[in-house]
């Protein structure tokens, strides 16, 4: 009987520890998607959380020159300064005018720190759309 007792609550504290593990994960992983107008109004409620944010790379922002790349998004007369810290290459369609989603938080100098960059080059999937829709 005790060792039917001992395999039970082993399978209990490993069962519990996998359920912890799981939502500490998806806790930590979890991140608001905003717009940087929205960022923005609600900078100071989103202090310290992971945040996804959308925006514009703006002309001559990018600065390739230190070990990690800066730039800037903005939309409208809203603009963020953003330093990329994450591991991956960056894609190819990440340049000047191209639309961009960051995801990270912002430091304690202003900068948001980004962990992930997604970019997307509007023209050129709007042509590709239109020729296959032409077809």
């Amino acid at each position: 009987m005790a060792a039917k007792t001992k395999f039970i609550l082993g399978s209990l504290a490993t069962v519990v520890a996998l359920a912890w593990l799981g939502f500490v994960g998806f806790r930590e992983s979890k991140a608001y998607y905003l717009t940087l107008v929205e960022f923005r109004a609600m900078q100071k409620e989103l202090e310290g959380k992971t945040v996804k944010i959308a925006g514009e790379v703006l002309a001559g922002s990018i600065d390739r020159s230190k070990s990690q790349i800066e730039f800037t998004i903005g939309e409208g007369t809203v603009s963020l300064r953003v330093r990329y810290v994450g591991k991956a290459v960056i894609p190819d369609t990440f340049k000047e005018g191209s639309k961009a989603l960051v995801e990270g938080t912002l430091g304690q100098d202003g900068v948001f720190i980004a962990r992930h960059i997604e970019a997307k080059c509007a023209s050129k999937y709007e042509a590709e759309y239109e020729k296959k829709s032409r077809i």
